[in-house]
């Protein structure tokens, strides 16, 4: 047998590795030796790649890569270690995603033992941030047919996700002392009736993917509270469910003369495969798959684990999601080197 850990025990060690996103350079060196473990049992390549300085990407392609396992490496602050009980490995990123990279690094090696081959692994930097490392990877791809990313589906493969509207609006007014607000302009008055009109907003709904979503996220502004406030700005997200043209349209309508709406960041929506004999889902999430741009092949987006405890203090996956994941990744692998060579 190839000299890897299992999936529990890999798990941990990688939920025990604090990767926040920006800080990914010590996790992408662990399963850099995973994967040279792997190459040097087996044959075949294992390499980082810059995307910027300090920050790679892992990429292990064994024969001609047909099929690509791919997830990211970096996780959401704040940082907590690992701990297990009888059901469920807890910690930062247990399932988002560092149950994931175990159960597809498993099933790299479950596959390889039996002699399959022509398939990649592909760890990248940045998805909780701005998918720097999946961008960088469609400018580069290694001529694969189909790409399994890997988030938290429940494993279940998602029939589709929803896209991400990113917006920073921005409020300006004339400071005064607050004992004379005529002399003033409070540009936080400006910014929260720009907001109740962009809540106002009748926002889609889509019979697969289900309701477009607001969130305001980030709120701030003002200097002391007996200064009229001269600034303010707030950072919100649509999750979007369809064309992203209209709610633009909207978005810039309801911001009107009090606040300037910038756009930071926009996910397509997506509509997703799906193969016999798996069970299916809709998730409510941006994944990488966008930024890879179609370069890596046809998407398929399934992983262990719940996005309902991600990014929580509460978050874990289930050790038995996590054996199923490795089997499910090394079927899946199977299925599409199958079909892609008919």
């Amino acid at each position: 047998m190839v000299k890897t850990m299992n999936v529990f025990t890999l798990t941990r060690a990688l939920v025990d590795i604090e990767s926040i996103t920006g800080n990914e350079a010590r996790v992408g060196d662990f399963v850099l030796q995973e994967l040279l473990a792997l190459t040097g049992k087996f044959g075949g390549k294992a390499e980082r790649i810059e995307v910027e300085p300090d920050r790679c990407n892992v990429l292990a392609c064994f024969g001609d890569p047909a099929v690509t396992l791919s997830t990211h490496l970096d996780t959401v602050p704040p940082f907590f270690p690992s701990r297990e009980d009888d059901t469920d490995i807890w910690g930062r990123g247990a399932c988002d995603v560092k149950g994931i990279i175990a159960a597809m690094i498993c099933a790299a090696a479950a596959l390889l033992e039996d002699g399959v081959r022509n398939f990649a692994l592909l760890f990248v930097v940045g998805e909780e941030r701005d998918s720097a490392g999946a961008y960088f990877a469609g400018k580069h791809p290694c001529g694969s047919r189909f790409i399994i990313n890997g988030e938290p589906t429940g494993n279940r493969l998602a029939l589709g996700s929803k896209g991400a509207l990113r917006y920073e609006l921005n409020a300006t007014g004339r400071m005064a002392h607050s004992a004379y607000p005529e002399l003033g302009e409070s540009a936080i008055l400006k910014l929260l009736d720009a907001l109740e009109r962009i809540r106002g907003i009748q926002l889609p709904i889509d019979e697969v993917l289900g309701p477009c979503t607001l969130n305001i996220g980030l709120l701030s502004g003002g200097r002391a509270p007996n200064v009229i406030p001269d600034a303010a700005s707030a950072v919100l997200m649509f999750r979007l469910v369809g064309d992203a043209d209209p709610l633009r349209t909207a978005v810039r309508l309801a911001a009107g003369e009090d606040a300037k709406a910038n756009e930071i960041l926009c996910i397509p929506a997506l509509r997703l495969g799906s193969l016999p004999g798996f069970e299916t889902t809709v998730v409510a999430y941006t994944t990488d798959i966008p930024a890879f741009g179609g370069n890596w092949g046809q998407p398929f987006l399934i992983g262990p684990g719940t996005i309902h405890v991600a990014h929580t203090s509460e978050e874990r996956v289930p050790k038995k999601q996590l054996l199923e994941a490795v089997e499910i990744y090394a079927r899946l692998v199977r299925q599409l080197l199958a079909s892609g060579a008919n």
